[in-house]
């Protein structure tokens, strides 16, 4: 059993790597920045241990590598990786849609959704950061209903692992009108029980943003890592 010290010292851990984690998906820490686990610390009010323990499992995940004797860095994009990774989400979703169409009957998560994404007034959609959270939200709920636990998992993973560059997809205002079209079309052929005409439509609808993480550059990173800090300093 743990001790209190032990479980204090886990607590911090977790706190650490949340704050990093939030740092590195919201551009406040960009690919390429290097860093120490002092300035971690004192900037987060945490000892050597849990420190390094976040940066440890951080680095497990992909999202910073170890400098030898000079710190830490934020792990640049690997394009290929996320290349690969689109390409096996489109397969997990596509597979998600077909079970989703076999069910007996219709999850109740999908009305819920059809809801939110269909809203009878365009001013109650949302914008920015949040269309981006309930992007995300969208996608996972398709995985949970198909109702395979092992898909859902590597999903989560695969959805972490794209999160920071799905963050630059939403600085466009098109593509925010267009995910709230997309995603109704994409139900819509779920409530009929088009399984192929969903999951076509779900893989262009992927495809989009796959396409834009090609076009991603590092000032295209500093740009939104610069309006990030404005609209902070202006809120």
């Amino acid at each position: 059993m743990a001790t209190p010290n032990q479980r204090r010292k886990a607590s911090v851990a977790e706190r650490v790597y949340e704050a990093l984690k939030e740092d590195i998906f919201e551009f406040r820490l960009i690919p390429g920045d290097k860093f120490s686990e002092g300035d971690v610390g004192t900037r987060l009010n945490a000892s050597r241990t849990p420190v390094r323990e976040a940066l440890y499992r951080l680095q497990r995940e992909g999202h910073v590598e170890v400098l030898f004797r000079s710190g830490w860095k934020v792990k640049p994009l690997d394009f290929q990786q996320m290349e690969e990774l689109y390409e096996l989400r489109i397969t997990l979703e596509r597979e998600a849609v077909h079970k989703i169409c076999g069910l007996t009957e219709e999850p109740e998560t999908l009305r819920a959704l059809a809801l939110l994404w269909n809203p009878d007034q365009p001013s109650g959609r949302a914008s920015g950061s949040a269309v981006r959270a309930l992007d995300e939200s969208f996608h996972c709920e398709l995985m949970i209903a198909a109702g395979n636990r092992e898909m859902v998992r590597v999903h989560r993973e695969i959805t972490d692992r794209l999160r920071i560059v799905r963050r630059l997809d939403f600085t466009r205002d098109n593509r925010v009108e267009a995910t709230y079209e997309e995603h109704a079309a994409i139900l819509e052929a779920l409530h009929q029980g088009l399984a192929h005409d969903a999951a076509e439509r779900l893989t262009r609808h992927i495809r989009t943003s796959q396409k834009a993480v090609r076009e991603i550059t590092m000032e295209r990173i500093k740009e939104a890592a610069q309006a990030h800090r404005s609209d902070s300093q202006s809120a």
